[in-house]
Order: C-alpha cells, then sequence, then structure tokens
C-alpha cells in the first residue's frame, strides 16, 4: 500500500501455559486490589467513629458502652466500716454539631451539670466535633440530661471516690482524681493496691473509727478550750506499730487572713510537718543515758540558776531547786538538767542513737507525705545541749511517735503502718531491754510524781512525758508562744497503746491561772482521751472507780 512499508504485523501466538500464567497473575492483583481498597475503607470508617462519632452509642442511657475494667477497692476500717468506695457515675459528652438549638442546649446542660453555660456554648459553636459536657456526672443527673432529649449525647462510663464517714480521716486516706487514681494520703500510698485488689474485698486498714471520732472529738475541744491556732493527735499500737487513730486539726476551711498552712483543711500536721517538740524529747536523752550508763538516776545536778554553756545559758521556765536528781530532771521537766546529761554523751553518741531510732530520716510508712527531719549542720556541744530538752531538731509527730514506741515497746524497731495486720511486728533490738523497763518506770513516775500528774487515768497505770516548746519568730524564740505535748503509754507495766497530742499555742484560761504549759492542757487532753478510747480497746480498768455514797437523809 502507498505510504507504507509494505509489511504486515500479524499477533503472536502464545503457548497454552504462558496463558495460564498471565490469568493466575491479572487475578492474584485484582485480589490485592480488592483487600487494599477494604482495608482502606475500614481505616476511614475508624477514624470517622473517633474523630466525629467518638462510638456508635447516641444518646446512650447511663451505664451504656464499656464498663471500666475495675473499680477501685474499698477502704475500710479495722472493724469493717466503709471509709471509701467508688460508685458508677458517667462522663457526659455531646455532638454538637447533632444540636438543634446550641444555646439552648449550652444552658440546659449547664443548669443540671453545674458547669459553665458560656464555656458549652463556645465549644459547641466551635470545630470540636466532640465536647466534653461534665465527668463523673451521678445518675440522677444523667437522668434529667436524658429527658431533656437532646441530641447527639453518650454517657461513658466511670466511678467517682465517695467518703460515707465524711472528714473522719481526711487527711489520712487522701482523695483521687476524675480518673480514680490515688493524688495524696492512703488513696495515693496504697494506689497500686487499690487497683488490683478485687473490689468486693477491700483494704482493711488498722484506723479503728471509734478511736478516731474520740480522738477528732477531744482534740477538737481541747482547741477551742484554749483557743490553739491548731492540734492534732495519733493513737498507736506500740506493739504492731498500727496506727489506730491520727487527726490533724482544723479540718474545715480556715477564716480569711489565715496562712495557708493553718487554713488548709487536707494538711496532715502530724505526717506533713515538723516541729521542735520540746521536752518531749527527753525521753530520748534519758534513754541514751540510761544505755550507756553515763547518768545514775540518784545522781545530782545543780539546776537553781541554770546551766551555761559557750554564750548561752540555758533557764527552765518554772522555778526549780537548786539541784535535782537526774529521775526529778525527768519528771519536774528541768532543761538544765537535761542539757547537762545530754553533753556526758557528746554530740557524735547522741546524733547515733537518734540515728539508730529513726529520728534523723523520714519516716517509712504507706503514707507519702511524711517530712524528712530538719537537723543541725554543725553538731556540737550546744546543740547536743539544746536537742537534749528538745530544741535544735524539727521532726514529725508520726517520726516521734514511732520512736518513743521503741523507747517503751522493750527497745525494739517498728514501723508505723496504715494497713491491719494485729501481729507483733517489733523487728530488731534498738535499745536494752533493760533499759526500756527503767524508761517505763521513769514515765510512770512522770505522772505520779511529777508534770505529768493531771494525765492520770486511776485504773490504767499511765505513765507518759509533758513538753512546752518555744516557737521562733523570726531569729528567736518567743516566750509566750508555745507548742505543747504530751506522749502517753498504757500500761506503763506491759505497753500496748501510746497516745500523742499536741497543742499549737494554745491560751490560758481562768481554769489553767492562766498558765500554758502542756501540764495544764496537753496532759489532761491525753486523759480524757484514754478515759474515751481505753473500753473501746478493750482495756479494763485495774481498779474500780470510787462511787460516792449515797445520801441516806
Amino acid at each position: 500500500m502507498p505510504g507504507t512499508s509494505g509489511r504486515i504485523y500479524a499477533p503472536v501466538a502464545r503457548r497454552p501455559e504462558e496463558q495460564e500464567t498471565i490469568t493466575i497473575i491479572q487475578r492474584r492483583i485484582v485480589i490485592a486490589a480488592g483487600l487494599c481498597v477494604m482495608a482502606f475503607a475500614l481505616i476511614a470508617l475508624r477514624l470517622v467513629d473517633v474523630g466525629i462519632l467518638k462510638g456508635s452509642v447516641t444518646g446512650a442511657a447511663p451505664g451504656a458502652g464499656e464498663q471500666p475494667a475495675m473499680a477501685r477497692a474499698d477502704l475500710l476500717d479495722r472493724n469493717g466500716t466503709v471509709l471509701a468506695r467508688d460508685l458508677p457515675v458517667a462522663d457526659v459528652y455531646v455532638r454538637p454539631h447533632a444540636l438543634a438549638d446550641r444555646h439552648a442546649a449550652a444552658l440546659e446542660l449547664a443548669n443540671a451539670t453545674k458547669v459553665s453555660a458560656a464555656r458549652l456554648e463556645q465549644a459547641f459553636n466551635s470545630s470540636h466535633n466532640y465536647v466534653l459536657v461534665a465527668r463523673q456526672v451521678v445518675p440522677d443527673v444523667q437522668n434529667q440530661i436524658i429527658r431533656m432529649g437532646l441530641q447527639g449525647l453518650e454517657f461513658e462510663p466511670a466511678f467517682k471516690r465517695y467518703y460515707p464517714e465524711g472528714l473522719a480521716a481526711v487527711q489520712v486516706l487522701g482523695t483521687t482524681d476524675p480518673d480514680d487514681n490515688g493524688v495524696d494520703g492512703l488513696e495515693l500510698g496504697l494506689d497500686s493496691m487499690l487497683h488490683t485488689e478485687q473490689p468486693g474485698n477491700g483494704v482493711t486498714l488498722s484506723l479503728d473509727l471509734r478511736v478516731q471520732y474520740a480522738l477528732a472529738h477531744e482534740v477538737e475541744q481541747a482547741r477551742e478550750t484554749f483557743n490553739a491556732r491548731a492540734a492534732g493527735g495519733i493513737v498507736m499500737n506500740v506493739n504492731t506499730g498500727e496506727i489506730l487513730g491520727m487527726v490533724s486539726l482544723p479540718d474545715a476551711p480556715g477564716e480569711p487572713g489565715e496562712d495557708a498552712m493553718h487554713a488548709d483543711p487536707r494538711r496532715d500536721r502530724m505526717a506533713q510537718d515538723v516541729y521542735e517538740l520540746g521536752s518531749v524529747f527527753k525521753i530520748f536523752t534519758l534513754a541514751m543515758a540510761i544505755e550507756d550508763h553515763t547518768t545514775r538516776l540518784d545522781e545530782v545536778f545543780p539546776i537553781g540558776k541554770g546551766f551555761r554553756i559557750g554564750h548561752y545559758t540555758i533557764h527552765d521556765a518554772e522555778h526549780m531547786p537548786p539541784s535535782l536528781t537526774a529521775r526529778d530532771i525527768f519528771a519536774l521537766s528541768s532543761n538544765p538538767g537535761a542539757a547537762q546529761i545530754a553533753l556526758r554523751s557528746g554530740p557524735a553518741r547522741q546524733r547515733a542513737f537518734l540515728a539508730r531510732l529513726g529520728l534523723l530520716s523520714r519516716v517509712r510508712t504507706e503514707l507519702p507525705e511524711v517530712a524528712a527531719p530538719l537537723v543541725p549542720r554543725n553538731w556540737g556541744q550546744v546543740e547536743t545541749a539544746t536537742i537534749g530538752f528538745g530544741h535544735g531538731i524539727s521532726v514529725a509527730p508520726l517520726s516521734f511517735v514511732t520512736a518513743a514506741a521503741e523507747i517503751v515497746n522493750g527497745g525494739r524497731r517498728i514501723e508505723p503502718t496504715f494497713v491491719k495486720h494485729d501481729a507483733d511486728a517489733r523487728g530488731d533490738q534498738v535499745i536494752k531491754p533493760e533499759t526500756s523497763a527503767t524508761m517505763r518506770e521513769l514515765l510512770r513516775y512522770v505522772v505520779t510524781n511529777g508534770t505529768g500528774k493531771n494525765a492520770d487515768v486511776p485504773g490504767y497505770d499511765i505513765g507518759g512525758k509533758t513538753g512546752s516548746a518555744e516557737k521562733i519568730g523570726g531569729r528567736h524564740y518567743v516566750a509566750h508562744k508555745l507548742l505543747t505535748s504530751f506522749c502517753a503509754v498504757f500500761p506503763i507495766d506491759n505497753p500496748r497503746y501510746l497516745v500523742f497530742v499536741m497543742l499549737d499555742e494554745p491560751h490560758g484560761t481562768k481554769a489553767t491561772h492562766g498558765l500554758v504549759l502542756a501540764a495544764w492542757n496537753a496532759a489532761p487532753l491525753a486523759k480524757q482521751i484514754i478515759e474515751r478510747i481505753a473500753p473501746m480497746l478493750g482495756m479494763t480498768a485495774t481498779t474500780p472507780p470510787v462511787v460516792a455514797a449515797k445520801d441516806s437523809t
């Protein structure tokens, strides 16, 4: 043909086996392409579900959808009373594009959930495909929201922590966040246990709610009576380390103008704060002297004019005789006498002794907020003398209580615990049993013949020690601002329980003749607490109370 090369191309013939191979390859390509299309379709649907719908349930009833894996376990007191429990709630969400009237919906939802209507309306008119209305909404409010008939609502199941006993042990128990995780207190310290324990079982604490209420009531009464800024108390089993009660007051919001520490109702002063506790620290000074045989109890020390060391002269708050035996130095709480006794052992020994009792480090317990002590950088002769009568070193009351329990429980180490276990938990020997026995005799002598007379409870053989510490104002101690305390142990011949109470800046009353020392406020407070809790704890008085004869006329 004109204009062509004249060549004719015929189709190439293929063998049958080659044609079959091509057909199989084409079929596989088609199948693979189909699978890819399906996969992309599924991914697209999931993105729509998460980004726009956030699930397939619309206007679901409360509790619809997938429940959380497990509620947080209960917290129980040692007798089985519920202190903390999770109850089902829901987080409420809405899809703004489904709302017919966003302004009206914002007003209705805000009224029901007590959130900001302006915040909701702004969120509804933004580019968000899904808006959180409120978290941890209780069932009654959920039902109220459902009755509104709004489109685009969804309820995501959750749990909320409730405390049936209100403020009882509020600082000890702590709180949880909206995701049901522990924030502070035992809720934080026992967080992993509470998440893994079966909710029906619960975690049984060492706290005894009866003791807790009695302790809180008596401490609050004393705080009001003596117009103290703050107050607190601890009840411990000296053989198991169990804390049966721990109170920090005030536990309600403070008055306007109060400083942050005293106004914070959730602050646990017994664990989070450290104090120079004063003469209760003489327990350790005398125990060290007895342990080291540096002082005889009948040895006489000069007292009357004070004790001079360096540029300082140590005096007593009250008039003292010209001289006292070591036993009466402890019973009458003489600062010059305690300083002289402490110096017999010296700085290195005093530091090592207090360290062995755990007073120079943060105490180990389930409560995470225990404060570390404040100790001198340079521990010399002056520091040894002042620490001998409880100044110059600041510790948390929980740390003090633990060390004092070791002094009286036979001299064996314990760790404070907020989990019930009952069994004797005393560990290694920290002081000799003979030293512990002598200290119990001295503590009883304080109550029968010394500053602790107002703490005596007939029939219960109380032993104890007063503490009246001047507080620091600026760079100096202020004589009229005291921290008073009393450490009581009963029964003293075979101790089981220790009661520690503390009043921050108490004032004198007519009944105390205007006096503010611990003998007049902290000691009687300890007595009132023991009178109430001893029968609860199964303690029977060894002598019956005296009953007045009836008038026969």
